[in-house]
């Protein structure tokens, strides 16, 4: 065990777990204007950051933390997950992030278009994967409700997320309407992609007369009402051309498009530059997973971001227990030409700014909650470790069902089996 570490495990037995923190000496990221400051210090006061500067004097009885030169930035970005709404991927029991009505209901008995579908309802903040995500340095997440046979591509709501164990976790402003679109949701629209702007274009109607044939809901009229009055939609959608018709729909009925996987979207760059939408790619999307996706590129974040178009990232496939890897998807996209600085912002200040949050996180600010992380080394290489989280500069626990796992099994014989070990 290093001398960090000793240290920061002599504070978790101070009796000041409080919000008063003052954490030396370090290279702090802040992920705003001000870039990269070396060995500066980060005042934190009533969970906020009250200073940053170099030789900040510490108050009386406040808990000093000696970075030693580490890294410090703001907490994560899972990306888009299931965190606390998918426990056990292969149990339906444990999966609440879909909604399949039609799967269960003939077709006179309603509807099975669900916009007002909100998956935050389901968030269980006691979440085993939640545990594994947090010791890896992630603070936040936004729930992303998925689409299944029976369901709708609409595939419902969902909002941000902070990570810190409390089931009033959701965080103000956040919420968002999710559609997928492409080639895999055209079973869900009659089997062709055509299918899914008529569709979408006959739910506006209905939504804005308050009243149709029957596709949505009366719940599901007044929910989607909302979004087009300039709410955020959060497009899952990789090929260019699919792109360009999002934008447009977007355009069209005033809303705020949020692009998700955007496979080919370094194709349609300018576009998107022109419309302000953001992109939320995978780095390692590289060869085609689809035929929506030939134009897959590990320079998709860097060629988007010389254009201008706002970049942060989120994972194809197994997102909600693989959260970790979110940090290599932003080292490779450096690697592949993206600044540095702009890597980090898109695990940080960029989906806080696109999910409503900036005022109060994803920098390291006077100001900002003080979500915080204390990294072994630089944050972007799959070796770091992050050494410590602090949630408003309460120190989170850095134990998780695996960390628990793992000293069971290492710990020597006993007259039991190690199974029957406490813990």
């Amino acid at each position: 065990m290093n001398r960090l570490l000793m240290a920061l495990t002599l504070c978790v037995a101070l009796p000041v777990a409080a919000q008063d923190l003052l954490v030396r000496n370090a290279t702090v990221h802040t992920a705003g204007t001000q870039g990269t400051l070396k060995d500066h210090d980060v005042l934190v006061q009533g969970g906020v950051v009250r200073a940053v500067g170099a030789n900040l004097a510490a108050p009386a009885g406040m808990t000093v933390v000696d970075a030693k030169g580490r890294p410090l930035t703001p907490g994560l970005f899972a990306g888009l997950t299931g965190l606390g709404i998918e426990e056990v991927s292969g149990e339906a029991a444990t999966v609440d992030a879909n909604l399949a009505l039609g799967a269960m209901m003939p077709a006179h008995e309603g509807s099975s278009w669900r916009p007002e579908f909100d998956v935050d309802v389901a968030y269980n903040p006691r979440s085993a994967a939640i545990g594994v995500t947090r010791v890896e340095g992630i603070t936040f997440t936004v729930l992303s409700p998925g689409s299944l046979p029976g369901g709708s591509f609409v595939a419902g709501q969902g909002s941000a997320m902070l990570l810190d164990g409390r089931f009033d976790a959701a965080l103000p402003g956040s919420r968002s309407l999710f559609v997928s679109l492409g080639g895999g949701a055209s079973p869900l629209s009659g089997g062709s992609r055509a299918g899914q702007w008529m569709l979408l274009e006959q739910a506006v109607s209905e939504a804005r007369a308050g009243s149709g044939d029957g596709l949505l809901t009366r719940a599901g009229r007044t929910a989607l009402a909302g979004y087009l009055a300039g709410g955020r939609v959060v497009f899952h959608v990789d090929r260019a051309a699919d792109i360009r018709q999002a934008l447009a729909f977007a355009r069209r009925h005033g809303v705020k498009p949020v692009i998700v996987g955007g496979s080919e979207a370094w194709m349609v760059a300018p576009q998107l530059k022109a419309a302000n939408a953001p992109v939320f790619v995978d780095a390692l999307a590289n060869l085609p997973s689809s035929f929506d996706a030939l134009g897959s590129t590990l320079e998709n974040a860097a060629r988007l971001h010389r254009a201008g178009v706002v970049v942060g990232f989120t994972q194809g496939g197994d997102a909600t227990h693989n959260a970790r890897k979110i940090r290599q998807l932003a080292g490779t996209a450096v690697a592949y030409g993206l600044p540095w600085e702009a890597g980090l912002a898109g695990l940080t200040s960029v989906p806080a700014q696109v999910f409503g949050l900036s005022a109060q996180r994803g920098r390291i600010e006077v100001g900002q909650a003080a979500d915080l992380v204390l990294w072994s080394g630089d944050p972007l290489e799959v070796n770091t470790l992050a050494e410590q989280v602090w949630f408003g500069g309460k120190l989170a626990s850095m134990r998780s069902r695996q960390t628990e796992l793992r000293d069971r099994y290492l710990a020597p014989e006993g007259p039991l089996p190690r199974a029957y070990s406490g813990g």
